[in-house]
C-alpha cells in the first residue's frame, strides 16, 4: 500500500505552486479524525463506561428510573434480572441493562421544601 502511494507521487506532475499535495491533504485528514474523536466518541466512551460500573454498583433499596419511564426502589438482584418495586406490594422484573439511571427529585421532597417556605413568608 505504501510502495503504491510512492509510486503515484513519483509518477503524478508536481503540485501548483501554492498547492499543498497529496501529503497536506492526509494531514489534515488525520487531524479532522482525531479531533472527532476527541470531541465525540471518547466521552461518549467515557460515560458509557461510568455507567456500567454504576450498574454493578447497585445494591437493594437503591430508587431507580428505567428506560421506559418507570420508578422503583430496587428489592431483588441478580446477574442480569432486577425486581424493582414500584407500588406497595407491586413488583416489575426488569433487565439490569435497561435501568437508565436515578429518578429526579420526588414531588414529595419538593411539596415538603414548598411547605416549609410558606410559613417562613407568611411571618414576614
Amino acid at each position: 500500500m505504501v510502495s503504491l502511494f510512492i509510486l503515484a507521487q513519483q509518477n503524478s506532475p508536481s503540485p501548483a505552486p501554492g498547492g499543498g499535495g497529496q501529503s497536506s491533504f492526509f494531514i489534515m485528514l488525520l487531524l479532522m479524525v482525531g479531533v472527532v474523536w476527541f470531541m465525540m466518541i471518547r466521552p461518549q466512551q467515557k460515560k458509557a463506561r461510568e455507567h456500567q460500573e454504576w450498574l454493578k454498583s447497585l445494591k437493594k433499596g437503591d430508587e431507580v428510573v428505567t428506560q421506559g419511564g418507570i420508578i422503583g426502589r430496587i428489592t431483588g438482584l441478580s446477574d442480569t434480572i432486577v425486581t424493582l418495586e414500584v407500588q406497595e406490594k407491586v413488583r416489575m422484573r426488569v433487565l439490569r441493562s435497561s435501568i437508565q439511571g436515578k429518578p429526579p427529585e420526588s414531588k414529595k421532597a419538593q411539596a415538603s421544601s414548598a411547605s416549609e417556605e410558606k410559613p417562613a413568608e407568611e411571618k414576614k
